[in-house]
């Protein structure tokens, strides 16, 4: 800020606006801040491991046919209804035949397991028919069998002491020299848990490196490292304690970090970034922090709820799993937003004027000339040259992100089996073992229910042969088994085995041809229902519902951040710009993504096995969470611009003046959070690595290509009509004040 910014003008200012109040106060008050502030954090971590709850991915669809299907097989036949689960043995030394008192045992032992409905021996299970693939559950060579169990409740959410009853059941195989691996929901209850320790101090070592290279001063490095730390832990308990009344997936915690953090960064940063240059004009550390929660503090208000109402968005899927991750995401950035509002000026006050009293090389601000001066930065020439040739830059920075965007075409929409885990996990080693035994389409069968509870007997026998008849012809079908009554006659049930692997797009293509075609005409003409149902059914539905409403989604999210961005800055086309552009940078992110992991380019460095498709609601979360993010630097760099803008009429100035004093803040900052979402790549979780690639990628193209080619130069092609308002628009959007600007001129003209 301008040195003509302090003195009476300021003192006048400091009576104005809550935000400087506020930051007044807490760094005069930092010992009360502080010591609440951990108080706080305390009496969180010991309540939420008192009453907090846990995370599953159990979740339903009460509106998709599979969840029906599920729902008429549990009334008519609870054995063969509920959520079924693989126990895979393999021994190579000898026949499990010869293991078949072991086996009984085991099975006895597993059925008087709670929650148990029925677990079936292999050994004495009907086999496939001959003349068609053996699916099980005894390989040809009998040496490999699986024993299917089936739960009146999702196994991933019974607890991890669940799993010493099933060791203990399956001791006996073991004992005997099997190998026994666990597979689908009960292999996934076996998992290790997440550990996200090793990704934080990644991204805690690298954000101290550019902290320390970008600003140079050993304090200011850590400020905002301490800050967002303090914030997200917080948030994280606050979580928690939410998961004891929702359902929130196993990933929430590990997203809700990944968001935390680099928001926490970005915003502390921020603020300090201000304070520091307030330093210089000659304030004192009270006021100067004031001055920052007024100014910085309102642009991370600003962006912080631009980030939430972003991933409130995502409840406008209809599927309360999406939502609620959105929700878990949201809670850390407003633990980062009060954190920065009211930690970091504490931290502020407590530091006072020494943030540069220890050094690795001569610190420098915010800029190194005021508003008032003749800039003659790196960053100004720059954006010299972009005013020169803005339809080139432009041009670059459209060739660069279509480029990235291609592989955007092909994307395919899906679930990530338990083929492409890492081999330390049970549930890969049994799709393994299952797969080539049985084949792929083991791993995913699906479940065929034909309610006829309304047609006559006299027309039953008629529609089991016409319903058997057009399930034989089923296109990419392995294995077909015949369509056997429940005990009570109403329901008849088969089993359809894919020819490929459960996430294989084939296998997609079937369970809709299934339900959209062969069930609808095998029981035309009567008053019978078909479903198909089972776990990858659900997949299937879960996968087409949430495609159906990406587009709904981004709607809405693009809708409320042009909303925003007019309210703040009150320019019609500056609004559309901002959406515009991210609009296309999340396209390139999303680009680079189906190159890594449905391409494989690069798939197997990240430690994923093979190609896998992109995770149905990966886009979803990656679009609200990267268009909420995006408007950080955008706010940050527009605030800055059209204070230029007001203050001299220059729009190209304005443009070259708000560049030269962001860029390197926003480099910083745009690198932390790269840092931050790229370390996450290491985790085990394939759909924690595909965010992490892809949120670190959007971050990256948004603040370079975007924020540096392609914003000067549509600034500069639009000039002074970027802030044309309609005046009737203009009287009914209403003002948001980005970084206090109208705060300062009102306060000041007193």
């Amino acid at each position: 800020m301008p040195h003509s910014r302090t003195g009476q003008g300021d003192t006048k200012a400091s009576r104005g606006g809550v935000l400087r109040r506020l930051g007044e106060w807490c760094a005069r008050h930092f010992v009360i801040v502080i010591i609440a502030w951990l108080v706080a954090l305390v009496a969180l971590q010991v309540v939420s491991r008192e009453f907090g709850g846990s995370y599953s991915d159990n979740f339903s669809l009460p509106q998709a046919q599979a969840q029906k299907g599920l729902d008429v097989l549990k009334a008519h036949d609870p054995q063969a209804g509920g959520y079924s689960s693989q126990i895979v043995m393999r021994d190579d030394q000898q026949p499990l035949t010869a293991l078949s008192s072991q086996m009984s045992t085991t099975v006895a032992d597993l059925k008087k397991l709670p929650h148990v409905l029925s677990a079936q021996n292999p050994l004495s299970a009907p086999g496939t028919p001959s003349g068609q693939q053996n699916v099980g559950p005894l390989s040809d060579d009998k040496k490999t069998a699986y024993i299917t169990v089936r739960f009146d409740v999702q196994p991933s959410t019974l607890g991890d002491d669940y799993l010493d009853g099933v060791d203990t059941a399956v001791q006996p195989l073991r004992s005997a020299g099997a190998e026994v691996e666990y597979g689908g929901p009960l292999g996934e209850l076996a998992r290790p848990s997440a550990d996200d320790r090793v990704s934080e101090l990644i991204g805690f070592g690298v954000a101290v490196i550019v902290l320390l290279v970008g600003f140079g001063s050993v304090i200011a490095a850590v400020v905002p490292l301490l800050s967002a730390l303090i914030s997200v832990v917080g948030g994280l308990a606050i979580l928690g304690l939410l998961a004891a009344a929702f359902t929130f997936a196993t990933v929430s915690p590990t997203l809700a970090t990944m968001i935390g953090l680099g928001v926490g960064i970005d915003y502390a940063l921020f603020m300090l970034t201000r304070h520091r240059q307030n330093l210089i004009d000659g304030m004192d550390a009270v006021r100067a922090a004031g001055q920052a929660a007024s100014t910085s503090g309102h642009a991370v208000l600003v962006s912080g709820c631009t980030v939430i109402i972003a991933l409130a968005g995502l409840s406008a899927s209809g599927v309360s799993f999406i939502a609620l991750l959105g929700l878990a995401a949201a809670v850390t950035v407003v633990s980062a937003v009060v954190g920065a509002l009211t930690l970091v000026p504490a931290l502020l006050g407590l530091i006072g004027r020494h943030i540069d009293r220890f050094h690795v090389r001569p610190p420098v601000a915010e800029t190194e000339a005021g508003a008032d001066a003749t800039p003659q930065g790196t960053w100004h020439r720059y954006a010299q040259r972009v005013e020169r040739r803005p339809l080139s830059f432009l041009s670059a920075g459209v060739a660069v992100v279509v480029i990235l965007a291609i592989p955007l075409l092909s994307i395919q929409l899906g679930h990530i089996g338990d083929g492409a885990d890492p081999t330390s996990f049970t549930d890969r080693r049994a799709y393994d073992l299952m797969a080539d035994a049985f084949g792929p389409g083991s791993n995913g069968p699906l479940t065929v229910v034909i309610d006829q509870t309304n047609v006559p007997q006299s027309q039953r026998s008629a529609l089991a042969s016409k319903a058997q008849q057009s399930l034989d012809g089923a296109q990419g079908a392995a294995v077909i088994t015949p369509l056997t009554p429940t005990q009570d006659g109403d329901l008849l049930i088969g089993t359809v085995y894919s020819a490929k692997s459960p996430q294989n797009a084939a296998t997609t293509d079937l369970t809709n041809r299934l339900v959209d075609d062969t069930l609808p005409d095998a029981v035309q003409g009567t008053d019978a229902k078909g479903y198909v149902t089972g776990t990858t059914a659900t997949q299937v539905d879960f996968r087409d519902i949430v495609a159906s409403q990406l587009p709904v989604i981004i709607a809405v999210v693009v809708g409320l951040a042009f909303l925003i961005i007019l309210a703040v800055f009150r320019g019609l086309l500056v609004a559309v710009k901002a959406a515009v552009l991210n609009v296309l940078s999340i396209a390139a992110s999303y680009g680079v993504v189906v190159a890594v992991f449905q391409w494989g380019w690069g798939g197997p460095a990240l430690g994923v096995h093979g190609k896998v498709p992109i995770e149905s609601y990966v886009p979803m979360m990656m679009f609200a969470i990267v268009f909420g993010l995006s408007m950080d630097y955008e706010i940050f760099l527009l605030s800055r611009v059209h204070e230029a803008w007001l203050r001299t009429k220059d729009a190209e100035g304005s443009v070259a003046h708000a560049l030269e004093i962001t860029a390197r803040v926003i480099t910083c900052a745009a690198l932390i959070m790269v840092s931050v979402f790229a370390a996450f790549i290491v985790s085990d979780n394939i759909v924690v690595k595909m965010l992490g690639l892809g949120l670190a990628v959007s971050v990256l193209i948004d603040a370079t290509v975007v924020r540096l080619l392609m914003v000067p130069a549509v600034m500069t092609l639009l000039g002074r009509h970027a802030w044309w308002m309609p005046r009737w628009l203009d009287r009914v959007v209403p003002h948001i004040d980005a970084e206090g600007a109208r705060t300062e001129a009102r306060s000041a003209s007193r």
